[in-house]
């Protein structure tokens, strides 16, 4: 998602046990759920009309407005129990608003009623006189009936915690740990930790738009965000309005080709960076470019062998070293911050900067609180839309392929499979086909050296989407909206506001 100020995750990186979020991997198998809904905003499925006719109690938060929505635990078995999803919304400006506006910042597991604020300063005035903001938290996220797991001491425990992969005990080690992981993830939460996927997510939000009065579903994706809002295109072809999604992601991909792609992603935002530091002043990187970057895997490797002081009773760990790292390449009027850490590594051998970089990334206070359960989240909502191979040679031949295109990061994007071999509760999949035949257009946006959700992907879901329509952005960072241009948010308004997108290719 869009990282202004706050940094936020994106990889599977089975170093950090739990990954990093922003973005998660592809999923196979599972054939689309026949969709119910008619086409009023209403449903013909007699057990489902509970849902679809309820009424939103609204209530006043702050400046803003707050409701609950019922949905079904398990989306297989309406008439079972429920489950409420957690809504937020800033009435048009204008008084009149033509509809909803429903957005999601990415993760799996970023709140966006927490980062409602966030969506107010980077929709446009036009767009947010126009429509009533409104954010919601999908199903286990923060304020939707939440996925709960472990208190912040093991949670500091395990995103801090470097396993030896490079042996058949070590990774059967990380198996078994993340399998414990996820059985206190069970325990506190329920049955509701097998439901938490996203295809529920995306059913959902039809049942969102239903309540909220809207024919169709005009909506805003940031990163993971894109590939909820093309799974409710897939579910609910019909329903689709004005779809926008940022820093796309390509549901169709394997794991291997995610973890390839995202490694080489940050490579090059890792290049790119490097560049910019060694032209300027008091850069901590010598030489060129490929000299700077082998100064930054040595420095990989000492922290893997002696971990750095950080002022705290903490120690700077290689996976923390890696998300105070990957955390600036995010937004790059953050990379002062990166040369702040690195220096301070390199030269003085302090690890004090590069940790409270991976705080943010982690959403860790300095009491030692987590400002949501983000983390836990993520990890839930990964293993059931996806199960990649654990077996240890599958494993290895993937590291060498994503070590070939990133040899510096490489190694924090390889080794998935640990994460969610043990996993309590059985995958859910996704979906067949993500072409949402007839479909309004959806704009696709990709930045062209995204690190996190890489051009590529843009380009892939475009041409998966019988109606995508490709918008580039030629820039450093994630996502483009709101941060990028003028070029860009004209196109994105101008589509929202009036239907109109851009000649499908434009570029900006």
């Amino acid at each position: 998602m869009p990282t202004r100020p706050t940094l936020r995750r994106c990889a599977l990186v089975a170093l950090l046990a739990l990954g990093l979020a922003g973005c998660v991997a592809p999923k196979h198998q599972a054939s689309a759920p026949t969709s119910a809904a008619s086409a009023t905003s209403g449903t013909s499925d007699p057990a489902l009309a509970r849902f679809y006719d309820q009424v939103l109690e609204w209530t006043t938060c702050g400046s803003e407005q707050c409701a609950d929505a019922t949905v079904p635990l398990d989306w297989t078995e309406p008439d079972g129990d429920t489950i409420t999803v957690a809504l937020r919304r800033v009435p048009a400006s204008s008084g009149e608003p033509v509809g909803s506006l429903l957005v999601n910042p990415g993760g799996p597991g970023r709140s966006a009623i927490d980062t409602l604020g966030f969506f107010r300063q980077v929709v446009s005035r036009e767009v947010l006189a126009a429509y009533d903001l409104v954010a919601f938290d999908p199903r286990g996220v923060q304020h939707s009936s939440p996925v709960t797991c472990v208190e912040p001491a093991e949670l500091d425990a395990l995103t801090s915690w470097v396993p030896d992969l490079s042996t058949d005990e070590g990774i059967a080690e990380a198996v078994e740990r993340n399998g414990e992981f996820g059985q206190a993830c069970l325990e506190r939460t329920g049955p509701l930790l097998g439901h938490v996927d996203t295809v529920s997510a995306a059913r959902d939000m039809d049942v969102l738009r239903a309540a909220l009065g809207d024919e169709a579903l005009t909506y805003l994706g940031f990163s993971y965000g894109t590939e909820l809002g093309a799974t409710y295109a897939a579910l609910f072809p019909e329903r689709v309005g004005r779809m926008v999604l940022d820093g796309a992601m390509d549901p169709t991909l394997d794991s291997g080709e995610v973890a390839a792609g995202q490694a080489a992603g940050f490579e090059g935002a890792l290049r790119a960076y490097v560049a910019d530091c060694q032209a300027g002043a008091a850069c901590p990187l010598d030489g060129d470019v490929d000299a700077g970057l082998t100064q930054i895997t040595r420095m990989f490797d000492r922290i893997a062998a002696n971990p750095l002081p950080t002022g705290t009773d903490r120690e700077l760990t290689l996976a923390l070293a890696f998300s105070g790292v990957a955390a600036p390449l995010y937004a790059q009027a953050s990379w002062p911050l990166l040369t702040q850490a690195l220096t301070a590594a390199i030269e003085e051998g302090d690890g004090s900067v590069l940790l409270q970089l991976a705080d943010s990334y982690y959403g860790r206070a300095p009491d030692g609180t987590y400002s949501s359960n983000q983390n836990e989240a993520f990890s839930a909502i990964l293993c059931l839309d996806d199960r990649p191979s654990a077996d240890p040679d599958d494993m290895r031949a993937d590291a060498a392929e994503v070590a070939a295109v990133a040899p510096t990061v490489g190694r924090f994007f390889s080794y998935g499979g640990v994460a969610c071999e043990a996993w309590p509760v059985p995958a859910v999949g996704a979906l067949e086909s993500y072409a949402a035949d007839g479909a309004a257009p959806v704009l696709v946006i990709g930045t062209t050296n995204d690190p996190a959700t890489p051009y590529a992907w843009a380009e892939q879901l475009a041409e998966i989407m019988s109606s995508g329509v490709l918008l580039t952005y030629e820039g450093e960072g994630h996502t483009a909206y709101g941060r990028s241009n003028q070029c860009v948010k004209g196109a994105v308004d101008t589509y929202l506001l009036t239907g109109e997108a851009p000649a499908d290719g434009t570029r900006c």
